[in-house]
C-alpha cells in the first residue's frame, strides 16, 4: 500500500510559478513510477508528467517547457514545479503512484493503482 498526499497548490496570476509536492509512504518509494495528472471541471483527468523509478521523465506537450517533474527517493517525495503558469493549466492536480512502466503522455488514470487526494490550482488572467 502506498498513500500520497500532495500540497503547494492554491492561486496564482497568469505567468506566475507553483511547486507542487506529493509525499508517499511506505519503504518501496523508490521502485515507484511517479505521475501528475490534472482534472478541469467537466474534463477527463489528463496526464502531465511522469517520471520513472530510473528518473526519465515525460511531459505533455501542453506543458512541456514550462514543467519539471522530479523526486527525491531519500524524502519519499515528487515534485512538479510549474513555470509561466496559463489559465487553462487551471485544474485539480493529482499524484498517482504504481509499480508500472511510464510510456509517456497517452498514460490513462486507470494504469496507477494509488493517488492522492488532489491539490487545486487556479491560475488568474
Amino acid at each position: 500500500q502506498v498513500q500520497l498526499v500532495e500540497s503547494g497548490g492554491g492561486l496564482v496570476q497568469a505567468g506566475g510559478s507553483l511547486r507542487l509536492s506529493c509525499a508517499a509512504s511506505g519503504r518501496t518509494f523508490s521502485s515507484y513510477a511517479m505521475a501528475w495528472f490534472r482534472q478541469a471541471p467537466g474534463k477527463e483527468r489528463e496526464f502531465v508528467a511522469g517520471i520513472s523509478w530510473s528518473g526519465t521523465t515525460y511531459y505533455t506537450d501542453s506543458v512541456r517547457g514550462r514543467c519539471t517533474i522530479s523526486r527525491d527517493n531519500a524524502k519519499n517525495t515528487v515534485y512538479l514545479q510549474m513555470n509561466s503558469l496559463k489559465p487553462e493549466d487551471t485544474a485539480v492536480y493529482y499524484c498517482a503512484a504504481d509499480q508500472v512502466a511510464i510510456s509517456g503522455p497517452t498514460m490513462t488514470p486507470r494504469r496507477f493503482a494509488y493517488w492522492g487526494q488532489g491539490t487545486q490550482v487556479t491560475v488568474s488572467s
